[in-house]
């Protein structure tokens, strides 16, 4: 379900025994990604570079790439980048935003679960998760990305940060009432974490320190790109927030998404007479673990 803050939650919970990955898990969701989710902190990609030494040269993996949120903003710093996620509405959505684009020559979008690497993709200097690995198989996925990396290649982690209080005193318009709209969305679905088909009632997991040490993985480095800067959000960009997330995607709802959306837009106009509200960029959090060695990719 939706954090207080916005944020989508739930990432120190323990996945619910029995409960799993479905197709119609982002199903409608990725075409409200751009509008709806906020950015990354404004400094994360030029952070990447200088630690990781990133020249124009190597393969960048982004598994569950969505829209390719990070992997656009981080293509001009590979020769060639490929994209994979499941969902076939990421993809599609991934494709048109790189169309025409400096990108579109050297990105690859491959529909493909994280579960079906290596997949004949070949090796990679970096693999980076950007707010996906909570939702795989974490041990095996590791294990295969471990081995897809080249010897000192590094994956990452990279999660808004979950802790952080981005508080909008000061700023012209009242902040998002994401209590309010929380308790809108259960309204309609329950009160229960929906996901696909089933159900999170404990959430998502974390540990991924265990996880990617199993695999191999020495590190983490551990690097934090502040964020801060004030945003201006309409209520089209809330609504687009809302219907970006697994817990209220749109294909959720069914015949009620219409009604719910109504409502959704009723509760915000009521909270901001000028239909508009105030946000910071949340600062970004970015783990980075390496292989062992030095070397190259292949193709």
């Amino acid at each position: 379900m939706i954090a207080p803050d916005g944020s989508g939650g739930g990432e120190e919970a323990v996945v619910a025994e029995g409960w799993t990955w479905d197709e119609t898990l982002f199903a409608g969701t990725a075409v409200h990604y751009e509008r709806g989710r906020l950015p990354y902190a404004p400094a994360l990609v030029p952070r990447l570079a200088e630690v990781l030494a990133l020249d124009g040269t190597g393969r960048l993996l982004d598994v569950g790439c969505g829209p390719g949120t990070l992997t656009l903003p981080l293509s001009h710093l590979f020769a060639e980048v490929v994209g994979v996620d499941p969902d076939p509405g990421m993809i599609a959505e991934a494709a048109r935003r790189a169309a025409g684009g400096e990108a579109a020559g050297k990105v690859r979008w491959v529909r493909l679960r994280a579960e079906g690497l290596p997949g004949g993709l070949g090796t990679f200097t970096v693999a980076a998760f950007a707010q996906s690995f909570h939702w795989m198989d974490r041990d095996p996925v590791a294990a295969a990305v471990h081995r897809m990396l080249v010897p000192g290649g590094a994956l990452l982690h990279v999660s808004d940060m979950k802790s952080e209080r981005r508080g909008v005193e000061g700023l012209p318009y009242p902040a998002v009432p994401y209590p309010a709209v929380v308790e809108l969305v259960k309204e309609y679905l329950g009160p229960v974490r929906r996901a696909g088909r089933g159900v999170l009632p404990r959430g998502t997991p974390s540990g991924e320190a265990a996880v990617l040490a199993r695999a191999g993985f020495l590190g983490p480095e551990r690097h934090v790109v502040p964020g801060g800067q004030a945003l201006e959000r309409e209520v089209d960009d809330v609504v687009a927030w809302v219907l970006s997330l697994s817990s209220s995607a749109p294909g959720l709802f069914g015949e009620r998404l219409g009604a719910f959306e109504a409502d959704l837009r009723g509760l915000l106009w009521s909270r901001s007479r000028e239909g508009r509200f105030s946000a910071r960029v949340p600062g970004t959090e970015v783990f980075v673990w390496r292989t062992p060695g030095s070397g190259r990719p292949s193709r």
